[in-house]
């Protein structure tokens, strides 16, 4: 921290206080910290016990996450905090405003003035208690005992902190799935997920399939790592998920002896999504929901001319592939007669590996169609491969 005297610091901090003190204040986002273990900080009205207060909650570079409430002397505890961020970005109900430190030293503030004179003037637009608060409706609660056993709440039923972006990623898949329930079986559903990992998802939709929806749910769960598998086998005997099963062993020998309605996959790393996505439409499943994790493959393997002026520049070049594995993924899908999609699984501030591959199998397919894309799926191969 530097504790230099700024007086354009100064100005912006009694601006929010005021925003504070008027309930305007949505939000502030500080980036570019002095600190070098840290990403950024949020901040966000709360109401606490009943009390308002605002909370920071700080991303470190070890993808750890810190929360610290303040309820009183906001203007002389934001002035602390704020000066160690080189930028800052103040949301409100009346206005945004910014401020930007240079590396020279140099401070700007922008938007201040709009916002102090609407201040003034009693243009304000009150920030509702939801608005301060706004507590998403999820589908899962927190209290859930899948939850508490695999540790995303306490016995209480809070979201622990560290899992607070899991349990919004877990949250928002059931949504996804929520969401195409009309193209799955009404009563009985064979679900797999594959490379299952240590199965948070697996759990939370066996739970919203047998418990919330109240179907007879078979699922089957496969991974590599046997001490996984053991740990996960274990707790769903204790929470008798009796019709949940999980599979050591390599998903492409893996033989799917039951007909899969729902194919679910969260975060299988590089080509393993690829396995996933081929098992799944290789066996006629009639949705595929699935996140991918990194993509190596085509980065290490991309071979065309025409393209250089990006793959020559390799962070540039890794995020074309990105975009580029998981819109083959989809081509592939869609010339196996599926109806796809790109999603936004979470918000990206939660984790990058936010893009979700939705399948849903059509019922009528038109051959010609089907091998025009085949073609086309081959070509753009063949194209970025250098063939």
């Amino acid at each position: 921290m530097r504790n230099v005297k700024s007086d354009i610091l100064d100005t912006l901090c009694s601006l929010v206080a005021l925003l504070i003190e008027k309930k305007a204040l949505k939000k502030i986002v500080l980036s570019k910290p002095d600190a070098i273990d840290e990403i950024k900080s949020v901040i966000v009205p709360k109401s606490i016990s009943g009390e308002y207060a605002i909370q920071i909650e700080t991303f470190s570079k070890d993808n750890k996450a810190y929360h610290r409430n303040i309820k009183n002397n906001f203007e002389k505890e934001l002035r602390n905090i704020f000066d160690g961020y080189g930028q800052i970005n103040v949301i409100s109900t009346v206005g945004d405003c910014q401020y930007m430190r240079a590396k020279s030293g140099k401070e700007t503030l922008i938007g201040d003035k709009k916002i102090k004179a609407k201040l003034l003037d009693g243009n304000i637009e009150a920030a509702t208690e939801n608005e301060n608060n706004k507590t998403k409706n999820y589908i899962l609660s927190g209290n859930e005992d899948f939850l508490k056993k695999l540790g995303i709440s306490d016995e209480t039923g809070r979201i622990r902190d560290k899992m607070q972006a899991k349990f919004r990623q877990i949250n928002r898949f059931i949504e996804h799935i929520e969401a195409i329930l009309d193209k799955l079986p009404k009563e009985n559903i064979n679900i797999y997920d594959l490379c299952c990992g240590k199965s948070y998802l697996s759990f939370a939709v066996y739970h919203y399939f047998k418990n919330i929806l109240k179907m007879n749910v078979h699922m089957i769960c496969v991974d590599l790592k046997s001490d996984v598998i053991e740990y996960c086998t274990n707790v769903a005997k204790r929470l008798d998920f009796n019709e949940m099963q999980f599979v050591c062993g390599d998903i492409i020998k893996y033989n799917m002896e039951l007909k899969p309605h729902l194919v679910i996959s969260l975060h299988a790393c590089d080509i393993a999504t690829d396995i996933v996505l081929n098992k799944a439409s290789e066996n006629g499943a009639d949705v595929i929901l699935s996140t991918p994790c990194c993509h190596h493959e085509l980065n290490h393997t991309i071979n065309c001319e025409t393209l250089s002026f990006v793959t020559k520049h390799s962070m540039l070049r890794q995020k074309m592939c990105d975009a580029l594995t998981d819109s083959l993924r989809l081509l592939k899908l869609e010339s196996e007669g599926y109806r796809v999609d790109a999603l936004e699984l979470i918000d990206p501030e939660d984790t990058p590996k936010n893009i979700m591959l939705r399948a849903i199998k059509k019922h009528k397919v038109n051959d010609e169609q089907q091998a025009e894309l085949k073609k086309q799926y081959e070509n753009i191969k063949n194209f970025l491969l250098g063939k």
